[in-house]
């Protein structure tokens, strides 16, 4: 499973890379290998308030649909519209092509995210 060393995951198995103020997320490796093949992404609305825990989207897979979460607060300042069109990016590569959304934080607090270490250790 990949789990790059230099992001934040969260439990609910959203992945973020904070750059300053700023948070891009998406969903891990693990979470699109049990979605299965992902047909539909609901994105977040561009300029809402999203609230650590607040659900910002779902992602529909042939067999089920999740919610996306904010693991951070802040404003949804971006969304990947290619993503949009082309959801099984995703399940492609879900750390670069297939990100979902970005975050302009009001905090840059992580206390409530892992790190790959442990985020290995809460998916084994």
């Amino acid at each position: 499973m990949n789990v790059p060393e230099h992001l934040f995951y969260t439990k609910d198995h959203e992945w973020v890379l904070i750059e300053n103020n700023l948070a891009t997320i998406g969903i891990t490796d693990f979470a699109q290998s049990e979605l299965g093949d992902i047909i539909f992404i609901e994105m977040p609305e561009i300029g809402i308030k999203a609230a650590n825990g607040d659900t910002i989207g779902t992602i529909e897979a042939v067999k089920t649909v999740a919610d996306i979460y904010a693991p951070l607060s802040g404003i949804i300042s971006e969304i990947n519209t290619a993503v949009e069109d082309n959801p099984e990016n995703v399940n492609k590569d879900p750390y670069h092509t297939g990100w979902i959304a970005k975050i302009t934080l009001e905090s840059t607090n992580i206390a409530n995210l892992l790190s790959a270490v442990q985020y290995k250790e809460f998916i084994n």
